[in-house]
C-alpha cells in the first residue's frame, strides 16, 4: 500500500463529518497529532441537526447499519460504543407497505424474517429467502476484506482468489437477475433489491456485487441512536476531543499553502494552520477546487439521483408505519428510469418514511411527532437543474402530501406544525455535485480502484476521504473511507476481520 511521503507528525482534517471523524480518531490512535476544522458550528457533515421549537431533526442519513465500524473507530482511541451511544435494535428493520395494499415487516432475525416471507408469499418464498439470505452472507465474506475495506493502488490488486470466490458466487451478474434465482414474488425481490438506488444505479444494471448493501440492511441488522442519527457524528467528535484532537468549528477552509509538492499549511477564514499532512473530506468539486485541479478520468464521472426530503413535524401519527416504511408504487421499472435516464420525477413514486419519534419520543415535544419523508429524484445533471427546483420545490411538496393522504396517511398535511422542504437546490448550495448527496454513482468504472482515489497525484502529503472516493457511498462505507484515509498516512492496513456475525452461527442457513 502506498503512503504519504516525509513527515506525517501533525495532519489537519478539512471537515468534521462521518469521514473525518473516522480519519481522524484511527490517526490520533496511531500517535498523530491532528486538528479538525469544520465550516459548521457543529460536527456531522451531512448527517447535521436543526433544532426548533422542540423538534430534534437529523438532516442527513437516517439509516445506521454495520455499528461495528463505529466500534473500530472509537476503539482506536480506547473507547467503545457501549461507552459512548445508545443504540437500540430496530424490529423490524423495514415495513414496506405495497400498492396492492399487502405489507411485510423486514426482520434481521432469521427464523422471524422467514415466517414472516411466508406468511406473505408461501412455503416456496420462505425456502428461497433462506438461500437468499446465505448468499448475501456469503457475498459479504468475499467483499468485505479485500474490496471494501482496502485500498486500492492498482487495478491488479484485484486479481486475489476472493476475486474468483466472488465471481463464482455471481458477483459480476446484474442484482435483480441474481435475487430474482432465489426469489420470483417481485414485491419480495424490491424489499432485497432497492438498496441500489444508494448506489446509484438500477437494479437491473447495478452489479450483483451490490447486494451487500441488501446484506447490511436485512441481516447484519439496522440500529438507531438514542438522541437520533445526530448523536452518532457528536459521539464521535466527543471521544476525539478527549483524545486530544484540537477541533475547530465555524472555520471555513479557503486555500491551501504548498511548497513544491507538499501542502505546508491550511488557510481558513480564522488564520494558517501548519501542518505535516492534509485530509480532504468535502464533496469531490469542493476539493478539486482546494487542490486547485480534477484528476483526468477517461469519462466523465456520472451522479447518483438526488432526493427531495420533507422534515415535518406533526400533531399525530399514524400507527401503521414503523421507524422506517418503505411505500411503494405500483410502477418500479419505470421509476428507475426516470430517475436514471429521463430526468424526470417519478411518476408512480416510491418513498422512504422515517418516523423517529416511534423509538425515541423525546425527538419532537410531548405529544408531537417526527416524520421524514425522501422521495430519490433526479440530480441536476439529467434533470431540472437547481434553479428551476426554486418553483419546482413547493409544487413537489403539495404533490407527495396528496400521494401520502392516498396511501392512508389521512390528514398529514393539516396535522403539519413545523416543515423543512429539501431539494437538489440546496444539495447544490452546499457544495454537492450534481445536485445530489450521493455523490457518484457505483457504475462499474466508478467501483474500486477505478473510482476517484483517495491519494492526490502530485502531491505527498495530501489524501481524501467520503463518499466521494474509496469504497463509497454510505454511512458504513463513509466511515471505512476515513480510515483508509488515516492509513494512507500512518501504513496501517485494515485488519482481517471475521466476517461470520455472532447472530448467525446458530442458523441453519450458517453451515450451509
Amino acid at each position: 500500500m502506498k503512503t504519504l511521503k516525509g513527515p506525517t507528525d501533525h495532519v489537519v482534517v478539512i471537515g468534521a463529518g462521518l469521514a473525518g471523524l473516522a480519519a481522524t480518531l484511527h490517526l490520533l490512535g496511531a500517535g498523530r497529532r491532528v486538528t479538525l476544522v469544520e465550516r459548521a458550528t457543529h460536527p456531522g457533515g451531512r448527517a447535521g441537526l436543526h433544532e426548533h421549537r422542540g423538534y430534534r431533526i437529523d438532516t442527513g442519513p437516517t439509516v445506521l447499519t454495520m455499528p461495528e465500524l463505529v466500534d473500530e473507530a472509537l476503539a482506536a482511541v480506547g473507547s467503545s460504543v457501549r461507552e459512548r451511544l445508545d443504540l437500540i435494535p430496530l424490529h423490524p428493520a423495514y415495513r414496506a407497505r405495497f400498492a396492492d395494499g399487502t405489507s411485510l415487516d423486514v426482520h434481521t432475525d432469521a427464523a422471524a424474517m422467514e415466517a414472516e416471507v411466508e406468511r406473505f408469499a408461501g412455503p416456496d418464498a420462505a425456502r428461497g429467502y433462506r438461500e437468499l439470505r446465505t448468499w448475501l452472507r456469503k457475498l459479504y465474506t468475499a467483499q468485505m476484506n479485500r474490496f471494501i475495506d482496502a485500498n486500492f493502488d492498482s487495478p491488479l490488486q484485484l486479481l486475489h482468489p476472493d476475486l474468483a470466490r466472488l465471481a463464482a458466487l455471481g458477483g459480476f451478474g446484474r442484482m435483480d437477475a441474481r435475487i430474482g434465482r432465489y426469489i420470483t414474488d417481485e414485491r419480495l425481490r424490491r424489499v432485497f433489491s432497492f438498496q441500489a438506488l444508494y448506489a446509484g444505479v438500477p437494479p437491473q444494471r447495478a452489479l450483483a456485487a451490490y447486494a451487500v448493501i441488501a446484506y447490511m440492511d436485512t441481516v447484519a441488522g439496522v440500529h438507531f441512536p438514542r438522541g437520533g442519527m445526530h448523536a452518532l457524528p457528536r459521539a464521535l467528535a466527543d471521544a476525539a476531543t478527549d483524545a486530544g484532537a484540537h477541533l475547530r468549528y465555524g472555520h471555513t477552509v479557503t486555500s491551501l499553502e504548498r511548497v513544491g509538492s507538499r501542502v505546508t499549511a491550511v488557510i481558513t477564514d480564522h488564520g494558517r494552520i501548519p501542518c505535516d499532512a492534509v485530509v480532504l473530506t468535502p464533496d469531490l468539486p469542493v476539493t478539486y477546487r482546494l487542490l486547485g485541479r480534477a484528476p483526468r478520468r477517461p469519462l466523465r464521472l456520472r451522479h447518483s439521483p438526488s432526493a427531495v426530503i420533507l422534515h415535518l413535524g406533526t400533531d399525530r401519527t399514524w400507527p401503521d408505519l414503523a421507524h422506517h416504511t418503505i411505500s411503494f408504487g405500483h410502477a418500479w421499472k419505470r421509476t428507475f428510469h426516470e430517475l436514471t435516464r429521463t430526468g424526470e420525477l417519478m411518476s408512480d413514486p416510491s418513498l422512504l418514511i422515517t418516523r423517529p419519534t416511534a423509538t425515541d419520543p423525546s425527538l419532537a415535544p410531548a405529544g408531537r411527532h417526527l416524520h421524514y419523508v425522501l422521495a430519490p429524484c433526479p440530480n441536476t445533471d439529467i434533470g431540472p437543474d437547481a434553479t428551476h427546483w426554486a418553483d419546482l420545490g413547493p409544487r413537489y411538496r403539495d404533490a407527495l402530501l396528496n400521494e401520502l393522504e392516498k396511501r392512508g396517511l389521512n390528514g398529514i398535511t393539516s396535522a403539519i406544525e413545523e416543515e423543512t422542504l429539501v431539494t437538489p437546490a440546496d444539495w447544490t448550495a452546499e457544495g454537492h455535485a450534481a445536485g445530489t448527496p450521493f455523490s457518484a454513482a457505483h457504475t462499474f468504472p466508478q467501483t474500486g480502484p477505478f473510482r476517484p482515489r483517495n491519494l492526490v497525484s502530485g502531491l505527498d502529503n495530501a489524501v481524501l476521504a467520503g463518499c466521494g472516493t474509496t469504497p463509497g457511498v454510505g454511512v458504513p462505507t463513509v466511515l471505512i473511507s476515513g480510515k483508509l484515509a488515516a492509513g494512507r498516512i500512518t501504513g496501517a492496513g485494515p485488519r482481517p476481520r471475521d466476517t461470520r456475525r455472532p447472530a448467525e452461527t446458530s442458523t441453519p442457513e450458517a453451515t450451509a
